[in-house]
């Protein structure tokens, strides 16, 4: 009886420590949950920069939708973990959903977090019910250098060297260059800005190199989910190079904003909700 007692406690004890471990397992990412709804919608943010860019977006759905709204580990203030990388971060997101289990979730990704999002669905096609991806294309660099070809073994650590060599004063002064760049709506420059700021250095470093190198061009034709993509207005110009990016993406619908830049939620709203709540309803 006695053994069968010791049994039963050293079981318990298991039981009991597998489940704290369940509850404190680490993910690159912190998470604000908020909302109600059966429908979840998973929030993630792109380089650099705080969940608190999809505020507007947030209060647009808590209402009817349960949301997850992330922000990376090393951005925006947010304690850095090791191994930051693309992949990595890919694969935690769609473990912290499979872990929480969080039903078929719609995905949306801005930037980096759009490159995210597609692929999740693409390395995961059963995980989201549908994705957004806003202003974000399968291979960045490709645009650029129509011959680009990812490296396999792709050495960032001159890039790291150098931007931690950086002063604080120097790594600001070198964003303030670019942040006119990104939005129209000059009240959010400090914003922006003040989220690199509190960015880990190695973090920004290593993150920009890997998805620098990063071509999604192909394995996009995995996806099967509905998939939304809200495109800044400058891709106008370059549409077929844009088309040819999405081509193997068979369930996309490519929508081109009308005014603005990079950060559509900010610079032109019309357009960004007119198509988020066409293709999200509300189940």
């Amino acid at each position: 009886m006695k053994k069968h007692f010791i049994l039963v406690i050293a079981l318990l004890f298991s039981a009991a420590f597998l489940n704290v471990f369940a509850q404190t397992k680490s993910y690159p990412f912190e998470v604000v949950k908020s909302g109600k709804g059966k429908q979840a919608i998973v929030f993630i943010p792109g380089f650099a920069s705080s969940g608190e860019v999809w505020n507007d977006t947030k209060a647009n759905f808590e209402k009817n939708f349960t949301c997850y709204t992330l922000t990376m580990a090393g951005f925006a203030g947010v304690k850095p973990q090791t191994d930051a990388s693309f992949k990595n971060w890919e694969d935690a997101i769609a473990s912290y959903i499979k872990d929480n289990k969080i039903e078929k979730p719609i995905l949306i990704g801005h930037s980096m977090g759009g490159g995210l999002a597609l692929a999740i669905a693409a390395d995961y096609p059963d995980l989201a019910e549908r994705i957004v991806v806003v202003d974000a294309v399968p291979c960045l660099a490709a645009l650029m250098d129509a011959s680009f070809k990812s490296k396999e073994n792709n050495d960032c650590s001159p890039i790291v060297s150098q931007m931690s060599a950086l002063t604080d004063e120097q790594f600001a002064e070198n964003q303030k260059k670019y942040v006119d760049r990104l939005t129209t709506d000059a009240s959010k420059y400090d914003l922006l800005l003040s989220w690199s700021a509190k960015s880990d250095r190695k973090t920004f470093a290593e993150v920009y190199c890997d998805f620098a190198n990063t071509d999604l061009r192909e394995k996009i034709s995995a996806i099967k989910c509905p998939s939304l993509i809200l495109l800044e207005s400058y891709f106008l110009n370059i549409k077929p190079a844009i088309e040819e990016q999405f081509k193997n993406l068979k369930t996309a619908n490519l929508q081109y904003a009308t005014k603005g830049l990079h950060f559509i939620m900010y610079d032109d709203k019309e357009f960004y909700f007119k198509h988020l709540n066409n293709f999200i309803k509300v189940k």
